[in-house]
């Protein structure tokens, strides 16, 4: 899906005035007014959309700060997911590592909420990326990818967590947090799960040592969390399988976006030499 494809959907939903993007990637996010608008890439995501607004709504009875739906069903429009949120207000400064580990502290203490949510299914996306890359990327590198997948999909199940298993965010990144007059909030509910906490915590791991964050910056976060995931052992097993999903993630933009095609190749090429420390590049 591209931007023209995503503003077709938009008009065909009755948001006919100019939107703003705001994001492209899972979904295309427009700022329409006092409204933002989500379309997805797919008609298979419609459960999760609407997943999504049933956990922005459960997070608003918990008193959790949220972005909040502005309608409470999704749309299918011309095949796609649709949402509509409240506008949150401008972010008076960037959301910062200890942002992130507050508000996942207070998400991690809630119970699960009175309807079902998934596990986190870290790898399932991995074959949905990699059919919408199609003949963009190496075929020997997909073949190598889905293998990863099925090899850190048993380890993953057989992960002993060190903290109790419940709610999560699934993506927590301090991306995902909006810095607002009132307070941070969470953002992105979409990967919202009932699995291992440590999910949550591997991500900022994963962050330093794959994508530039400063040492203090992830010291902020073990600090105002509590505890640094880095200390259990299945810290590995996690990042590992984070990293394949990152990986076929980026491949989904390959077929558009050279840039995305040559940060694939790369994050491949770091994963088949085992190299640990290379430095991937946000997308």
């Amino acid at each position: 899906m591209d931007e023209a494809l995503a503003r077709d959907v938009l008009d065909a939903a009755g948001f006919t005035a100019e939107p703003a993007l705001l994001a492209l990637g899972e979904n295309a996010v427009f700022r329409t007014g006092d409204l933002v608008v989500k379309v997805g890439r797919e008609a298979a995501l419609m459960e999760r959309a609407e997943r999504e607004l049933a956990v922005a709504a459960w997070l608003e009875q918990a008193g959790i700060p949220a972005v909040r739906a502005a309608e409470s069903g999704a749309r299918l429009v011309a095949g796609h997911p649709v949402t509509v949120w409240h506008r949150l207000p401008d972010a008076v400064r960037p959301a910062g590592p200890a942002d992130l580990a507050q508000l996942l502290r207070q998400l991690h203490a809630l119970p699960a909420p009175p309807f079902a949510l998934p596990a986190r299914d870290l790898l399932g996306g991995v074959e949905r990326w990699l059919r919408l890359a199609g003949d963009a990327v190496d075929p020997a590198d997909a073949a190598y990818l889905r293998a990863r997948r099925d090899a850190y999909a048993d380890e993953v199940a057989a992960l002993a967590p060190c903290l109790p298993p419940g709610p999560i965010h699934g993506d927590a990144l301090p991306r995902n947090v909006h810095a607002g007059p009132d307070g941070p909030v969470l953002v992105d509910l979409e990967t919202v799960s009932a699995d291992l906490r440590e999910h949550d915590l591997v991500v900022m791991a994963l962050s330093r040592d794959r994508y530039g964050l400063p040492d203090a910056a992830y010291g902020e976060f073990t600090a105002a969390y509590g505890w640094d995931v880095r200390d259990w052992e299945g810290c590995a097993v996690l990042r590992g399988a984070r990293e394949t999903a990152s990986c076929a993630w980026v491949a989904q933009h390959a077929p558009a976006n050279p840039r995305a095609l040559a940060e694939f190749r790369h994050r491949v090429a770091s994963l088949r030499t085992g190299d640990t420390a290379a430095r991937w590049h946000a997308f």
